[in-house]
Parts: structure tokens; sequence; C-alpha cells
């Protein structure tokens, strides 16, 4: 997710921030990996019929080799100390790249106090109290929806 708004954003600048999130937004609502629903709507818009299946080439093809080979590294690799500490170094980065792109994100976004209650709610009820996020958003979503619904009114 990172890469891609960093490609689309800021270096091709063929999207805004706002427009990346609500094509973001939209991928998320689709069947499938948004990232990968995100690149089928970019080659659509870009280049039709055509540009959808080169997306989804560029999207399976090269990266889908990359992991066969790394998964066979790993394989062979897995129990060097070396490789652990690196996969641990790995997913950290990884962690710190998500939230640099959620608040390169979220400032583009109205300013309102609800969507951070929200926000707030889910993360106590999934990362401190544990509770299963379906179970959280099931509860959260409805009030999230009526509070936005009643301030659109």
């Amino acid at each position: 997710m990172f890469w891609a708004r960093h490609v689309l954003v800021e270096r091709r600048r063929w999207l805004t921030d706002r427009e990346f999130v609500e094509t973001l937004a939209m991928g998320q609502m689709l069947p499938g990996p948004n990232i990968f629903n995100l690149g089928l709507m970019m080659g659509y818009r870009h280049a039709g019929l055509p540009g959808a299946f080169a997306a989804m080439a560029g999207f399976m093809g090269w990266p889908f080799l990359i992991v066969i080979g790394i998964g066979m590294l790993y394989a062979r690799y897995e129990h060097l100390v070396l490789v652990q500490q690196a996969l641990s170094g790995m997913s950290s980065a990884a962690v710190g790249l998500l939230i640099t792109n959620g608040v390169k994100m979220a400032s583009i976004l109205p300013r309102h106090w609800r969507p951070w209650l929200f926000t707030l709610l889910a993360f106590a009820g999934v990362g401190v109290l544990r509770w299963p996020l379906i179970g959280v958003l099931g509860v959260l979503a409805p009030f999230a929806v009526a509070a936005a619904w009643k301030r659109t009114r």
C-alpha cells in the first residue's frame, strides 16, 4: 500500500491524495485484496480493458515469482539466526510503513472527532481487550453509519 500511494500520488501524480483514498475505499468494498482492486481500477482508468489486464499481470506475475523464490530460500535457510533477525526487522519496518501511510491518508480527510472516536473504540476493543474483530465491527459499524448519516442531514 505504501508503494502504491508513493507511486500513484507522489511520483507519477496520477491521483491526488483525496482521489487515492476514495479509490482505495472503493477497492476495499470489492471482493479480493484492496491493493489489487486499486491497481485494476487504475489500469482500467488509464488504458481501458487492456490496462486492466496489464495491471492484473503486473500485480500477479513478477511478484508471484519473487515470492516463490523467497519461499524456497526461506525453506532452506529458516534455521539461521540471521534470517530470523532479518524477518523480525522487516516486520518492524512494515509496521512503520503502515503507520506512515495511514497518517498520510488520514491527513487529507476532513477534521471531525467522530471518526477518531470510532477508531479509538475499535483499537481498544481489538487491540487492548482482544475481542474478535468481526464482533467489534458488528457493534460499531451501525453507530458509525448512523453518526455519518446524521452529520450529512
